[in-house]
């Protein structure tokens, strides 16, 4: 396939010698009102599904785990102990001073008057008093399927908690975090798109200076979002896919910023043509086969990039791959037929009041920015590569820092959410795994030697079998042979600490002679997360290289071109985490990365940094082949940098919405690709590459060969002389 995209971008267009095709003139205008109509149709029937992937999403994080990790196996033995599964809502009491009898028992008594109340589940426990007196403790069992409902139910529960006299009530704990997480996500449909949608629009008005352009473009990436939404609604209510908050919100953006991208660079190419010739039918036709190949390889390195994830072990890195994948396609889909018929449609008007003009006549053309770019480029080749390369490895050597170990409970939510805070009143009080305890299972016949085992461990403040009440204390409940053994931890469930005591509590319960324990929990899930985080990158990030390199190999028909752009858009990558290690830490004062940030960089930057290398470079093959190498490299970068370079800003801003959803997750990888596809558009893309082209010569295409002086020398010559002279 890559080979028809190849041979389409081969064949010439208005500005070669062969004379343009274009199809009959009856049909010139048939085709554009088709499209039109089959868009439009499109739009009405899909365009509200954008707003109804929330409900077949899953906020539910004990679904996205590592499916062969021990917490999993643990999480899956639990089932058998609860004879129907719960989700625990931890209430928190404090006082000004002590906590008395009387407010112990009207804890007691509020907590009782739960059970059977709407959206809970077994019996509430007592409520329990801390060692230093100030506060008080106790468990409400809520049904895990309460969804939307969630919020009510906790309303009740705070409300029950507020009786006790003389106290302040704060609920933490997994119900608790799963409701603010829904909350944080409640603006995804609709907050999340408008900001997206109006930064791209204004955008688009300061570029182009048009009324109906950014229309038309905006148009055309909300149908390709709400074709790909239908997609994916009805692959997540059949179970093929999996969809949760964030890639809801990680799709939006990406199909708005893609399909944005490629329309520029469409339209840019239209205008181009159309102010040539004049002719409408001839400058679409024109446009579509000198960008289909530049847009379809560089579609195809992000999708490819995405479906990658399928190899990881985490499932909503699994998610994130046919998920974006079709969104890509969608947005290639816009661009190739929704906007080209569109722009024939309306010809000049689409670029209103501003009128189309050719593109700069030789590389020293005209007076642009990109003029003196290119010819920075060409008169200082190594100048400008051993300053770019400079400054983007004192960027990278600040990389290390940046530790992908997890984001802390109290740092996964940009403001102070209800359950962050409660969480930190109940670790002020109570060993820092209150309610969030290390779960073990293990054979009932060593059932007291493993409880032995974990107490003794460094970092346990304590281990009991869980009896048929479903909490610690009693005989314990056995099942199948096997027992629940709770761990309290004496570090925060989220904690480094935690993560290290839970490392020697499997060391030491898996010492136990025929325990086959196993050990879990929250603090398991999320060592678990992070380790099996690290396995992925190290197996997708080279498959990601190689699918790129190939598709690049087969596009520009070069081996040393290829590899220099990859390591270009590599060295990118990692001078981008060096800045966001230095602002994570000393601006937003995050002290952890989620696990899943690195990749999901390193797939949207490597992939979105070729797409600009591809747009670039597939018309500077195309210049050179009529100008010769070094006038190709000069003339394709004043022809393609404003429309690259807008359509980076495009894609920053769209992915700087995600700024939007208060969750770290989000803001982490916001930054990171927003930073690094500026970094890439105006410093490696701009100066570094061509810089390099222009440097090597000829070498860089081999095999290929490219004839050395220009067919037509006159008019190089001239645009060389307009260069000395500006």
């Amino acid at each position: 396939m890559i080979e028809v995209f190849v041979g389409m971008q081969r064949q010439s267009n208005s500005l070669g010698e062969e004379p343009m095709r274009t199809p009959p003139r009856p049909i010139r205008w048939v085709v554009p009102a088709v499209l039109l109509l089959v868009w439009l149709a499109v739009g009405g029937a899909f365009g509200p599904y954008a707003g109804k992937l929330g409900e077949v999403s899953t906020n539910d994080q004990a679904a996205f785990l590592p499916r062969s990790a021990e917490s999993t196996q643990v999480l899956r033995a639990q089932q058998a102990f609860d004879e129907k599964e719960t989700i625990p809502a931890i209430v928190v009491w404090t006082a000004n001073g002590p906590v008395t009898d009387a407010q112990r028992d009207a804890a007691t008594r509020a907590l009782a008057g739960l059970r059977g109340a709407p959206g809970t589940l077994g019996t509430p426990s007592p409520a329990l008093r801390s060692d230093d007196g100030l506060a008080l403790e106790g468990v409400v069992p809520l049904r895990p399927d309460l969804g939307d409902e969630l919020p009510t139910v906790l309303d009740g529960v705070r409300s029950a908690a507020k009786t006790v006299p003389g106290t302040k009530a704060q609920i933490s704990g997994p119900a608790a975090t799963q409701a603010d997480l829904s909350d944080a996500f409640a603006g995804i449909d609709g907050i999340l798109l408008g900001v997206a949608l109006v930064a791209v629009l204004v955008i688009l008005l300061l570029v182009y200076r048009s009324v109906l352009l950014p229309l038309v473009i905006i148009l055309g990436s909300v149908f390709a979002l709400g074709l790909a939404c239908a997609v994916v609604y009805v692959l997540a209510k059949n179970d093929i896919v999996r969809v949760d908050g964030q890639v809801q919100g990680i799709l939006s953006i990406l199909v708005i910023g893609a399909a944005t991208d490629y329309a520029l660079l469409l339209a840019s190419r239209f205008r181009e043509e159309i102010a040539g010739n004049g002719d409408r039918f001839a400058a679409g036709w024109a446009a579509v086969r000198g960008s289909f190949g530049a847009i379809v390889a560089s579609g195809a390195t992000v999708a490819l990039g995405l479906l990658a994830l399928l190899l990881s072990n985490l499932t909503n890195n699994r998610a994130l791959g046919p998920v974006g994948a079709i969104g890509i396609a969608c947005a290639i889909l816009s661009a190739l037929t929704f906007l080209p018929a569109a722009l024939v449609v309306f010809g000049r008007v689409a670029f209103w009041p501003a009128k189309p003009r050719p593109a700069g006549e030789g590389a020293g053309g005209g007076r642009g920015i990109w003029t003196r770019v290119a010819r920075l480029v060409d008169l200082h080749p190594r100048r400008v590569v051993a300053g770019t390369a400079i400054a983007l490895v004192a960027c990278a050597a600040f990389a290390p820092g940046l530790r992908a170990h997890g984001v802390p409970l109290d740092e996964t939510f940009i403001n102070d959410a209800p359950s962050v805070a409660a969480q930190r009143t109940l670790s002020k009080h109570f060993p820092g795994g209150s309610g969030q305890p290390a779960v073990i299972i293990a054979d009932a016949a060593q059932a007291k030697a493993v409880v032995d085992a974990a107490a003794r461990t460094e970092g346990v403040a304590g281990a009991a079998p869980v009896g048929a009440s479903g909490r610690p204390g009693g005989p314990p409940k056995v099942v199948d042979g096997r027992v629940r053994i709770d761990a309290t931890l004496k570090a925060s469930a989220d904690s480094d600490a935690a993560k290290s005591t839970l490392k020697r509590l499997r060391a030491a319960v898996h010492a136990v002679p025929g325990a086959d324990a196993l050990v879990g929990g929250y603090t398991a899930q999320q060592y678990d997360t992070q380790q099996t985080a690290a396995h992925d990158r190290n197996l997708i990030i080279p498959v990601v290289l190689a699918i790129i390199l190939v598709i690049l190999v087969l596009l520009l028909r070069s081996l040393p071109l290829p590899v220099l752009l990859i390591a270009t858009v590599a060295l990118n990558y990692v001078a981008t985490l060096g800045v966001a290690a230095l602002v994570f830490r000393h601006v937003f004062g995050f002290t952890g990365l989620d696990a899943s940030v690195p990749l999901y960089g390193f797939v949207f930057l490597v992939a979105l940094g070729v797409d600009y290398n591809i747009f670039l470079m597939s018309r500077v093959r195309e210049e050179t082949r009529r100008w010769g190498v070094r006038e190709g490299v000069l003339r394709g970068l004043t022809a393609t940098g404003g429309v690259i370079t807008s359509a980076g800003v495009v894609l920053a801003a769209t992915f700087a919405a995600l700024v939007v959803i208060p969750l770290s997750f989000l803001a982490q990888i916001a930054f990171i690709v927003a930073f690094g596809v500026l970094l890439d558009t105006l410093v490696v893309r701009s100066l570094l590459v061509p810089a390099l082209v222009r440097m090597i010569g000829p070498k860089v295409w081999w095999p290929t060969r490219f004839a050395q002086a220009p067919r037509d020398p006159g008019a190089v010559e001239t645009g060389r002389s307009a260069a000395r002279d500006g």
